[in-house]
Protein backbone atom coordinates (compact mmCIF):
# COMPACT_ATOMS: atom_id res chain seq x y z
CA UNK A 1 0.00 0.00 0.00
CA UNK A 2 2.71 2.61 0.97
CA UNK A 3 4.41 1.48 -2.35
CA UNK A 4 1.40 2.17 -4.47
CA UNK A 5 0.61 5.51 -3.07
CA UNK A 6 3.98 6.82 -2.91
CA UNK A 7 3.88 6.13 -6.78
CA UNK A 8 0.62 7.82 -7.38
CA UNK A 9 2.00 10.34 -5.16
CA UNK A 10 4.91 10.75 -7.81
CA UNK A 11 3.13 10.11 -10.72
CA UNK A 12 0.71 13.57 -9.75
CA UNK A 13 3.59 15.62 -8.55
CA UNK A 14 5.55 15.49 -12.14
CA UNK A 15 2.02 16.39 -14.26
CA UNK A 16 1.40 19.05 -11.61
CA UNK A 17 1.78 22.23 -13.39
CA UNK A 18 1.39 25.69 -11.90
CA UNK A 19 -0.72 28.53 -12.47
CA UNK A 20 0.19 29.90 -16.40
CA UNK A 21 1.25 33.17 -15.32
CA UNK A 22 4.37 31.77 -13.29
CA UNK A 23 5.00 29.22 -15.99
CA UNK A 24 7.02 27.16 -14.07
CA UNK A 25 7.12 23.20 -13.19
CA UNK A 26 6.55 22.31 -9.25
CA UNK A 27 9.91 20.71 -8.24
CA UNK A 28 9.35 17.08 -7.49
CA UNK A 29 11.24 16.46 -4.58
CA UNK A 30 10.03 19.36 -2.79
CA UNK A 31 6.62 18.15 -2.84
CA UNK A 32 7.62 14.77 -1.75
CA UNK A 33 9.40 15.63 1.11
CA UNK A 34 6.80 17.96 2.86
CA UNK A 35 4.28 15.51 1.89
CA UNK A 36 5.87 12.58 4.02
CA UNK A 37 6.16 15.27 7.09
CA UNK A 38 3.69 14.99 9.94
CA UNK A 39 2.85 18.82 8.96
CA UNK A 40 0.03 20.42 7.04
CA UNK A 41 0.04 20.41 3.48
CA UNK A 42 2.33 23.91 2.25
CA UNK A 43 0.56 26.23 -0.02
CA UNK A 44 1.74 25.51 -3.61
CA UNK A 45 1.59 29.02 -4.63
CA UNK A 46 4.32 29.65 -1.63
CA UNK A 47 6.06 27.61 -2.42
CA UNK A 48 6.22 28.61 -6.58
CA UNK A 49 6.81 32.31 -5.36
CA UNK A 50 9.99 30.77 -3.56
CA UNK A 51 10.39 28.65 -6.36
CA UNK A 52 10.13 31.56 -8.50
CA UNK A 53 12.59 33.94 -6.81
CA UNK A 54 14.89 31.39 -6.38
CA UNK A 55 15.09 30.44 -10.45
CA UNK A 56 14.91 34.66 -11.03
CA UNK A 57 18.26 34.89 -8.69
CA UNK A 58 19.88 32.36 -10.38
CA UNK A 59 18.77 32.85 -13.87
CA UNK A 60 21.03 36.54 -12.81
CA UNK A 61 24.22 34.83 -11.89
CA UNK A 62 24.19 32.78 -15.04
CA UNK A 63 24.45 35.76 -16.85
CA UNK A 64 22.21 34.38 -19.86
CA UNK A 65 22.43 37.65 -21.60
CA UNK A 66 26.09 37.01 -22.42
CA UNK A 67 25.81 33.68 -23.66
CA UNK A 68 25.03 35.45 -27.27
CA UNK A 69 27.99 37.91 -27.82
CA UNK A 70 26.39 40.52 -29.09
CA UNK A 71 23.25 39.61 -26.97
CA UNK A 72 20.61 38.22 -29.09
CA UNK A 73 18.31 39.94 -31.24
CA UNK A 74 14.23 39.35 -30.70
CA UNK A 75 12.34 38.09 -33.68
CA UNK A 76 10.73 41.28 -35.55
CA UNK A 77 6.78 41.15 -36.04
CA UNK A 78 6.73 39.34 -38.93
CA UNK A 79 4.67 40.44 -41.87
CA UNK A 80 2.86 37.42 -41.43
CA UNK A 81 1.69 35.04 -38.58
CA UNK A 82 0.51 32.12 -40.76
CA UNK A 83 0.97 31.26 -44.30
CA UNK A 84 1.82 28.47 -46.45
CA UNK A 85 4.89 27.10 -47.59
CA UNK A 86 5.50 24.72 -50.61
CA UNK A 87 8.29 22.46 -50.65
CA UNK A 88 9.56 21.33 -54.36
CA UNK A 89 11.37 17.92 -54.38
CA UNK A 90 12.46 18.24 -58.20
CA UNK A 91 14.13 15.52 -60.24
CA UNK A 92 16.73 16.57 -61.92
CA UNK A 93 18.53 15.57 -65.35
CA UNK A 94 21.55 16.70 -67.28
CA UNK A 95 19.30 19.03 -69.93
CA UNK A 96 19.44 22.22 -68.07
CA UNK A 97 16.54 23.89 -69.97
CA UNK A 98 14.08 21.11 -68.91
CA UNK A 99 14.98 21.41 -65.34
CA UNK A 100 14.61 25.44 -65.58
CA UNK A 101 11.18 25.02 -67.02
CA UNK A 102 10.27 22.05 -65.11
CA UNK A 103 10.74 24.20 -61.71
CA UNK A 104 8.94 27.19 -62.87
CA UNK A 105 6.27 24.55 -63.48
CA UNK A 106 6.44 23.42 -59.81
CA UNK A 107 6.30 26.62 -58.26
CA UNK A 108 3.32 27.61 -60.15
CA UNK A 109 2.12 24.17 -58.84
CA UNK A 110 3.00 25.30 -55.28
CA UNK A 111 1.28 28.79 -55.80
CA UNK A 112 -1.76 27.02 -57.00
CA UNK A 113 -2.41 25.01 -53.86
CA UNK A 114 -1.42 28.62 -51.62
CA UNK A 115 1.93 28.68 -50.97
CA UNK A 116 3.18 32.11 -50.28
CA UNK A 117 6.73 31.22 -49.79
CA UNK A 118 8.49 28.37 -51.79
CA UNK A 119 11.82 25.97 -51.29
CA UNK A 120 13.87 24.01 -54.08
CA UNK A 121 16.17 21.63 -53.81
CA UNK A 122 19.81 21.89 -53.64
CA UNK A 123 21.57 21.87 -57.24
CA UNK A 124 18.44 21.60 -59.09
CA UNK A 125 19.46 22.98 -62.57
CA UNK A 126 22.33 20.50 -63.11
CA UNK A 127 23.68 16.97 -61.90
CA UNK A 128 25.30 16.79 -58.73
CA UNK A 129 29.23 16.15 -59.74
CA UNK A 130 32.38 18.02 -59.70
CA UNK A 131 32.57 17.12 -63.81
CA UNK A 132 29.05 19.19 -64.13
CA UNK A 133 29.66 22.04 -61.72
CA UNK A 134 32.10 23.82 -63.77
CA UNK A 135 29.84 23.89 -67.31
CA UNK A 136 26.56 24.31 -65.59
CA UNK A 137 27.76 27.31 -63.52
CA UNK A 138 26.05 30.68 -64.44
CA UNK A 139 27.14 34.19 -63.69
CA UNK A 140 24.92 35.36 -60.97
CA UNK A 141 25.43 38.70 -60.71
CA UNK A 142 25.85 39.11 -64.70
CA UNK A 143 21.97 38.41 -64.91
CA UNK A 144 19.96 37.87 -68.25
CA UNK A 145 21.28 35.31 -70.14
CA UNK A 146 24.51 34.76 -67.75
CA UNK A 147 21.71 33.14 -65.28
CA UNK A 148 19.02 31.82 -67.14
CA UNK A 149 18.05 29.79 -63.75
CA UNK A 150 17.63 32.78 -61.83
CA UNK A 151 16.43 34.78 -64.16
CA UNK A 152 13.22 32.10 -64.46
CA UNK A 153 13.02 33.11 -60.31
CA UNK A 154 13.28 35.94 -60.78
CA UNK A 155 10.26 36.22 -63.27
CA UNK A 156 8.23 33.81 -61.78
CA UNK A 157 8.43 35.44 -57.65
CA UNK A 158 7.45 38.79 -59.64
CA UNK A 159 4.81 37.24 -61.65
CA UNK A 160 2.87 34.79 -58.60
CA UNK A 161 4.08 37.58 -56.43
CA UNK A 162 5.31 35.17 -53.58
CA UNK A 163 9.02 34.37 -52.26
CA UNK A 164 11.21 32.12 -53.50
CA UNK A 165 14.23 30.15 -51.82
CA UNK A 166 15.53 29.09 -54.61
CA UNK A 167 18.02 26.15 -53.82
CA UNK A 168 21.50 26.24 -54.75
CA UNK A 169 23.00 26.40 -58.72
CA UNK A 170 26.67 26.16 -59.44
CA UNK A 171 27.41 30.33 -59.39
CA UNK A 172 30.95 31.10 -61.15
CA UNK A 173 32.31 34.40 -60.29
CA UNK A 174 35.90 35.20 -61.26
CA UNK A 175 37.80 32.26 -61.86
CA UNK A 176 36.08 30.53 -58.60
CA UNK A 177 32.72 28.17 -58.41
CA UNK A 178 30.56 28.61 -55.76
CA UNK A 179 27.37 26.74 -54.31
CA UNK A 180 24.62 29.06 -54.19
CA UNK A 181 21.28 30.46 -52.98
CA UNK A 182 19.00 33.00 -54.46
CA UNK A 183 16.30 34.60 -52.30
CA UNK A 184 14.20 36.50 -54.26
CA UNK A 185 11.02 38.60 -53.24
CA UNK A 186 7.61 39.16 -54.73
CA UNK A 187 8.81 42.11 -56.43
CA UNK A 188 11.38 39.65 -58.22
CA UNK A 189 14.31 41.34 -57.01
CA UNK A 190 17.32 39.26 -55.36
CA UNK A 191 17.28 39.69 -51.75
CA UNK A 192 20.23 37.85 -51.09
CA UNK A 193 23.04 35.38 -52.14
CA UNK A 194 24.14 32.47 -49.85
CA UNK A 195 27.14 30.73 -50.52
CA UNK A 196 27.47 27.01 -49.15
CA UNK A 197 29.69 27.93 -46.12
CA UNK A 198 30.99 24.32 -45.30
CA UNK A 199 31.79 22.38 -48.53
CA UNK A 200 30.92 18.75 -48.20
CA UNK A 201 34.27 17.14 -48.65
CA UNK A 202 33.62 13.28 -46.56
CA UNK A 203 35.31 9.87 -47.26
CA UNK A 204 33.41 7.02 -45.80
CA UNK A 205 35.30 3.84 -47.42
CA UNK A 206 32.94 1.43 -48.96
CA UNK A 207 30.01 4.22 -48.37
CA UNK A 208 30.39 7.49 -50.18
CA UNK A 209 33.36 9.72 -50.82
CA UNK A 210 32.63 13.16 -52.25
CA UNK A 211 35.19 16.12 -51.74
CA UNK A 212 33.34 19.59 -53.34
CA UNK A 213 36.23 21.58 -52.69
CA UNK A 214 37.66 19.83 -56.12
CA UNK A 215 35.91 22.36 -57.77
CA UNK A 216 33.87 25.06 -55.34
CA UNK A 217 35.03 27.31 -53.24
CA UNK A 218 33.31 27.86 -49.16
CA UNK A 219 31.01 30.85 -48.64
CA UNK A 220 32.86 33.64 -46.34
CA UNK A 221 29.16 34.76 -44.26
CA UNK A 222 26.19 33.76 -42.77
CA UNK A 223 23.06 34.81 -45.05
CA UNK A 224 20.11 36.01 -43.02
CA UNK A 225 17.49 38.04 -44.96
CA UNK A 226 14.12 39.55 -44.30
CA UNK A 227 11.21 38.46 -46.36
CA UNK A 228 7.60 39.11 -46.75
CA UNK A 229 7.46 35.92 -44.91
CA UNK A 230 9.27 36.78 -42.12
CA UNK A 231 13.12 36.25 -41.53
CA UNK A 232 15.22 33.66 -42.48
CA UNK A 233 18.20 32.34 -42.10
CA UNK A 234 19.98 30.32 -45.03
CA UNK A 235 22.11 26.77 -45.15
CA UNK A 236 22.96 24.72 -48.30
CA UNK A 237 23.16 20.55 -47.36
CA UNK A 238 25.93 20.11 -45.66
CA UNK A 239 25.76 23.35 -43.76
CA UNK A 240 22.81 21.63 -41.45
CA UNK A 241 25.55 20.17 -39.52
CA UNK A 242 27.24 22.56 -38.12
CA UNK A 243 24.87 23.90 -34.99
CA UNK A 244 26.83 27.33 -34.52
CA UNK A 245 25.27 28.49 -37.67
CA UNK A 246 21.85 28.13 -36.49
CA UNK A 247 22.34 28.81 -33.24
CA UNK A 248 23.68 32.61 -34.97
CA UNK A 249 20.77 32.92 -37.24
CA UNK A 250 18.84 32.34 -33.90
CA UNK A 251 20.57 34.45 -32.03
CA UNK A 252 20.09 37.50 -34.84
CA UNK A 253 16.08 36.72 -35.14
CA UNK A 254 15.29 34.13 -37.55
CA UNK A 255 11.51 32.58 -37.61
CA UNK A 256 12.88 30.23 -40.57
CA UNK A 257 16.19 28.44 -41.22
CA UNK A 258 16.00 27.27 -44.86
CA UNK A 259 18.21 24.25 -46.06
CA UNK A 260 18.17 23.49 -49.72
CA UNK A 261 20.14 19.98 -49.41
CA UNK A 262 20.93 16.61 -51.25
CA UNK A 263 21.88 14.20 -48.56
CA UNK A 264 23.24 11.12 -49.92
CA UNK A 265 22.09 7.32 -49.43
CA UNK A 266 24.27 7.04 -46.79
CA UNK A 267 24.35 9.52 -44.53
CA UNK A 268 20.31 10.54 -45.44
CA UNK A 269 18.96 7.70 -43.69
CA UNK A 270 20.88 8.06 -40.05
CA UNK A 271 21.10 11.93 -40.26
CA UNK A 272 18.74 14.06 -42.50
CA UNK A 273 15.53 14.14 -40.57
CA UNK A 274 17.61 14.28 -37.00
CA UNK A 275 19.75 17.23 -37.69
CA UNK A 276 16.43 19.08 -39.14
CA UNK A 277 14.53 18.62 -35.58
CA UNK A 278 17.94 19.37 -33.47
CA UNK A 279 18.17 22.61 -35.18
CA UNK A 280 14.58 23.37 -35.11
CA UNK A 281 14.21 22.53 -31.18
CA UNK A 282 18.15 23.79 -30.32
CA UNK A 283 16.82 27.34 -31.23
CA UNK A 284 12.82 27.03 -30.58
CA UNK A 285 12.49 27.91 -34.74
CA UNK A 286 11.03 26.21 -38.06
CA UNK A 287 13.24 24.00 -39.93
CA UNK A 288 12.17 23.14 -43.91
CA UNK A 289 14.56 21.24 -46.20
CA UNK A 290 13.85 20.82 -49.56
CA UNK A 291 16.09 17.53 -51.48
CA UNK A 292 16.43 16.16 -55.33
CA UNK A 293 14.01 13.44 -56.05
CA UNK A 294 16.01 9.93 -55.76
CA UNK A 295 17.35 9.06 -59.29
CA UNK A 296 18.93 5.79 -58.91
CA UNK A 297 21.14 5.49 -61.58
CA UNK A 298 23.03 9.01 -60.98
CA UNK A 299 26.14 9.29 -60.33
CA UNK A 300 24.93 10.47 -57.07
CA UNK A 301 21.81 9.64 -55.27
CA UNK A 302 20.12 11.89 -53.01
CA UNK A 303 17.75 10.61 -50.33
CA UNK A 304 14.88 12.87 -50.73
CA UNK A 305 12.89 13.35 -47.93
CA UNK A 306 12.21 16.76 -48.10
CA UNK A 307 10.76 18.28 -44.67
CA UNK A 308 9.17 20.91 -42.58
CA UNK A 309 10.07 20.65 -39.24
CA UNK A 310 7.92 22.90 -35.99
CA UNK A 311 10.13 24.57 -33.32
CA UNK A 312 9.26 21.64 -30.89
CA UNK A 313 11.41 19.67 -33.05
CA UNK A 314 7.69 18.01 -34.82
CA UNK A 315 7.90 16.71 -37.93
CA UNK A 316 4.72 19.13 -39.76
CA UNK A 317 5.25 17.22 -43.02
CA UNK A 318 7.29 15.27 -45.42
CA UNK A 319 7.30 13.32 -48.04
CA UNK A 320 9.39 10.30 -49.34
CA UNK A 321 12.24 9.54 -52.47
CA UNK A 322 9.93 10.59 -55.14
CA UNK A 323 9.02 13.73 -56.64
CA UNK A 324 6.46 15.61 -54.81
CA UNK A 325 5.38 19.20 -53.81
CA UNK A 326 4.92 19.37 -50.14
CA UNK A 327 2.40 22.06 -48.83
CA UNK A 328 2.06 23.10 -45.36
CA UNK A 329 1.28 25.79 -42.68
CA UNK A 330 3.95 27.45 -41.11
CA UNK A 331 1.94 29.32 -37.22
CA UNK A 332 4.81 31.80 -36.38
CA UNK A 333 2.61 32.34 -32.91
CA UNK A 334 4.16 28.64 -31.99
CA UNK A 335 7.42 30.14 -31.75
CA UNK A 336 6.40 32.31 -28.76
CA UNK A 337 4.60 29.92 -27.34
CA UNK A 338 7.82 27.15 -27.25
CA UNK A 339 9.73 29.43 -25.98
CA UNK A 340 7.36 30.36 -23.03
CA UNK A 341 7.22 27.15 -22.63
CA UNK A 342 10.82 26.28 -22.38
CA UNK A 343 12.48 29.64 -21.92
CA UNK A 344 16.02 28.44 -22.83
CA UNK A 345 16.61 31.83 -23.63
CA UNK A 346 16.83 32.69 -20.15
CA UNK A 347 18.77 29.65 -19.08
CA UNK A 348 21.50 29.74 -20.79
CA UNK A 349 25.03 29.49 -18.77
CA UNK A 350 26.66 33.01 -20.38
CA UNK A 351 29.02 32.47 -17.01
CA UNK A 352 30.19 29.08 -18.97
CA UNK A 353 30.17 29.53 -22.62
CA UNK A 354 29.26 31.57 -24.99
CA UNK A 355 28.33 31.46 -29.15
CA UNK A 356 30.47 34.40 -30.66
CA UNK A 357 28.80 35.98 -33.69
CA UNK A 358 32.18 37.37 -35.57
CA UNK A 359 30.53 39.60 -37.92
CA UNK A 360 27.86 41.85 -35.58
CA UNK A 361 31.01 42.39 -33.06
CA UNK A 362 32.97 43.45 -35.52
CA UNK A 363 30.52 45.54 -37.09
CA UNK A 364 29.84 47.50 -33.25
Amino acid sequence: MKSAALSALLSSTLSYASPPHLNLLRPATAVLCHSLLPTSTPNPFHTQLRTAKISASMSSSFKPEQARVPPAIPPPTPPLSKFKIGLCQLSVTADKERNIAHARKAIEEAVEKGAQLVLLPEIWNSPYSNDSFPVYAEDIDAGGDASPSTAMLSEVSHALKITIVGGSIPERCGDRLYNTCCIFGSDGKLKAKHRKIHLFDINIPGKITFMESKTLTAGGSPTIVDTEVGRIGIGICYDIRFSELAMLYAARGAHLICYPGAFNMTTGPLHWELLQRARAADNQLYVATCSPARDAGAGYVAWGHSTLVGPFGEVLATTEHEEAIIISEIDYSLIELRRTNLPLLNQRRGDLYQLVDVQRLDSQ
